[in-house]
């Protein structure tokens, strides 16, 4: 049943008109439908322009949905152009469309999607990180207790040389005893307010002299070391810096475009809306992605 409903969507999913190609003969053809041929090219396409859902099946259950969709497709076409419908006014409206929509994607991919290169995207990561503001992070432990004198108790300990690290495996409530309380590195934001401030302020091998509450109980903290936040690798992030590049690379293309052409918009109201959308984008790199091939 399921299969047969997933073969039944891929009908509707497969948006395409399979036309005979001038290379027919270079290529296999997967299935006929009458005198037409469905070549593998055309099912490369029905793959590719899949509706999401199925896009998560297994290649080979792709390809069966996406060949179901193409053969339904090229059964209906041949119908619908006996009775006349490719001559119909709305039909060549809607075809007139496409074509553009499609000449778009293909300018899109041609002048900037392929057109990025990993020089350009390394320039736009080396200018973000340049732009980070420098962030601190410490690296802590902490032993947790339930009540201010079992914390005082603790501090007392460690004033005569006991080791925080063993300390905390006899003494926390806290789910990381077993380490010695070990929290690892953080930065500001990450721990509850009480915790943070009392952690940031200590000096590097020191431990709090008093106990620091917080919602959780009592703590004794003790920071280990401090170093600036390192900036993720280009690795971590290329495909996020290949966006804004590719975003700005498309922002370009389009002022250039308008400022070769007249946009004119006779309705008030869709002219204000078109203008609010089309301000300068923020230059915070959060501002948006590149736009994607319109579908």
């Amino acid at each position: 049943m399921l299969r047969h409903k997933l073969l039944a969507t891929a009908a509707l999913a497969v948006g395409l008109s399979f036309g005979a190609s001038a290379f027919a003969q270079e290529e296999a053809v997967v299935a006929k439908v009458g005198d037409l041929e469905i070549l593998q090219s055309e099912l490369d396409l029905a793959v590719a322009n899949l509706d999401p859902q199925l896009q998560q099946l297994p290649d080979e259950q792709k390809r069966v949905a996406a060949l179901s969709g193409a053969i339904d497709v090229k059964l209906l076409a041949q119908s619908a152009a006996e009775e006349g419908l490719a001559e119909t006014e709305d039909f060549q409206k809607r075809m007139e469309y496409i074509k553009d929509r499609e000449l778009h994607n293909s300018y899109f991919r041609k002048h900037v999607v392929d057109a990025v290169t990993d020089e350009e995207v390394k320039a736009r990561y080396e200018k973000e990180i340049a732009a980070l503001p420098k962030q601190e992070e410490v690296n802590a432990r902490h032993i947790l207790v339930k009540t201010e004198e079992e914390a005082k108790a603790v501090i007392a300990d460690l004033d005569a040389g006991k080791d925080f690290a063993e300390l905390a495996k006899t003494k926390s409530e806290d789910s990381n005893k077993d380490d010695g309380g070990d929290l690892g590195w953080f930065s500001k934001g990450r721990m509850v307010p009480e915790f943070e401030e009392a952690a940031f302020a200590l000096e590097k091998g020191a431990y709090t002299k008093t106990p620091v509450q917080s919602q959780f109980g009592f703590h004794v903290i003790k920071l280990e070391d401090r170093r600036d936040v390192q900036p993720p690798a280009l690795e971590q992030v290329e495909p996020q810096v290949r966006q804004l590049v590719m975003r700005d690379k498309y922002l370009a293309l389009i002022e250039k475009a308008k400022a070769e052409q007249t946009v004119e918009i006779m309705d008030e109201t869709l002219r204000k809306g078109y203008e609010d959308v089309n301000k300068a984008p923020d230059a915070d790199p959060a501002a948006g992605e590149a736009p994607a091939p319109q579908q």
